[in-house]
Formats: C-alpha cells, sequence, structure tokens
C-alpha cells in the first residue's frame, strides 16, 4: 500500500485526521480541502423548531458538522427522542452530548441507515415525522426513501458549504508535482468542487482513480467522465484502507 500518493479533499481539519491515519499504514497523502463549513444564522423559523422538537418521531443527523451545530443550538433542552447519524464520527459528536444515537453498524451511508431497524421502527407510526439536520442542499434520498414510507420529513439546515479561492491550475499543479496516483472526496459537493477546481484539466484529473463514499456520488463521477470510480461504501479512514487494499495502484 506505500505506493499510493492520494489527494484529501476534506476540510482542512477532517483532512488532518485522515491524513494521519493513513500515514500509519505508509499511505502517502496530501491534502487540499475542497469544502469550508460556514454557520448559518439562527433564525426565528430555526429557533420554533429546536422549541418543538417533540413532534418528531426521529431526528437524523447527516454530518460532523450539522452535529455539532446541532448540539450547540438545542442548549441541553431536548425531549427524549431517538436521534440518527449516517455514521460512527457524526454519531460520537451526539453521544457526547448524551443523546441516545443510532447509526448502521458496517456502512455509514444513506443507504445503510435506511436498513437501520431502529429508524424502521421509528417511522412505522402513524403520523410519523422526521427533522433532518443538514447543511444548504444535503442529500436527498434520504427524505425520498422516507416520504416512501409515508413519513412527514422537515429539514433544518444549519450550514453552507463553499469551495476554497485557489489560484488555476493548483490543482494539476499539485498531482504533479507531489507525483500522486489517487483523489479522495466525500461527498457529492465536494466531487463537484474537485470538477471545478480541475476545469480545463478535468480531462487529465479524471483518468485518476477517484475514492468516493456511495453509489449516488459513484454515479455522479462516471457520469462526469471519471474513468476509474471506487465506491468505498462509506466516508470514513476505515473505508477508504480497504478500498486502497482492493485496488492496485496505477502506472501513470
Amino acid at each position: 500500500m506505500t505506493d499510493w500518493r492520494v489527494l484529501l479533499t476534506r476540510p482542512a481539519e477532517e483532512s488532518a485526521l485522515l491524513a494521519a491515519s493513513l500515514s500509519d499504514v505508509g499511505v502517502f497523502s496530501s491534502s487540499l480541502p475542497l469544502l469550508e463549513i460556514e454557520a448559518l444564522p439562527v433564525t426565528p423559523e430555526q429557533q420554533a423548531v429546536w422549541a418543538d422538537l417533540g413532534r418528531y418521531c426521529a431526528v437524523i443527523v447527516v454530518s460532523k458538522p450539522a452535529a455539532r451545530l446541532g448540539v450547540q443550538r438545542l442548549e441541553r433542552h431536548w425531549p427524549r427522542l431517538p436521534w440518527f447519524s449516517v455514521g460512527a464520527a457524526t454519531a460520537q459528536v451526539l453521544a457526547d452530548q448524551g443523546l441516545d444515537v443510532h447509526y448502521p453498524p458496517s456502512g455509514d451511508d444513506s443507504e445503510a441507515l435506511l436498513a437501520l431497524p431502529a429508524l424502521r421502527e421509528a417511522v412505522a407510526r402513524t403520523d410519523a415525522r422526521v427533522l433532518i439536520l443538514r447543511g444548504e442542499g444535503g442529500r436527498e434520498l434520504l427524505a425520498e426513501r422516507l416520504r416512501e414510507q409515508g413519513a412527514s420529513v422537515d429539514y433544518l439546515e444549519l450550514y453552507r458549504r463553499f469551495l476554497p479561492a485557489y489560484d488555476p491550475g493548483v490543482l494539476m499543479q499539485r498531482i504533479q508535482l507531489e507525483r500522486l496516483n489517487g483523489l479522495v472526496v466525500s461527498s457529492g459537493q465536494g466531487f463537484l468542487h474537485l470538477q471545478a477546481l480541475a476545469g480545463s484539466d478535468w480531462p487529465q484529473v479524471a483518468r485518476l482513480p477517484l475514492f468516493v463514499p456511495s453509489p449516488r456520488v459513484y454515479e455522479m463521477a462516471r457520469a462526469a467522465g471519471a474513468e476509474k470510480v471506487v465506491d468505498c461504501r462509506g466516508a470514513s479512514a476505515a473505508a477508504l484502507l480497504v478500498a486502497l487494499r482492493s485496488h492496485s495502484v496505477p502506472t501513470l
């Protein structure tokens, strides 16, 4: 695995944690954050939702930023209701605040969460209502599937994600300078930012193996022309390491 040299694109703090995990097993990585997080202002509508959480049968938190901002704004005034997260890392942020959190034991994507028996049980009741905490324009699959099961779904958007400002050509320069042979994105928006930053260099960038967290992002990348896309079935360091071990390093 020491021949892998991958580009990490998560926010800076998360990339640093992932880089440390990769370094422990001899994988070289370089960080070029493609997502920055900005909290959205608290509105009267948000405050009304927080004040009436008891009307929901479940709260789903789709990311660590949503979990951190959510617990900050709850200020420890919450009813006893089941909380759900897409992955273990997000669940830990909530559990640290004493919340009752359920998450898939294997797989950290929407599909795995939707298959979780505790979530199925929560939305099976009459007039089930679910709240999803997310960033602006987050994943839609959860809401679509839950509505198919008869639940009402509300969103509470707590932050927005944006592409940091970089000089033109910086992505290809980094790939060439550090002899990178793989790219890692952790979300659909992360992939869109990767493609946007590549600009006219996208045909060259698209030849590199691209490691993605879910079938949804896999389909996005393939439709955009990425030649070799690997679905890690999760955004965790463990999921990425399994994928790296399972695929050979390309000859560039």
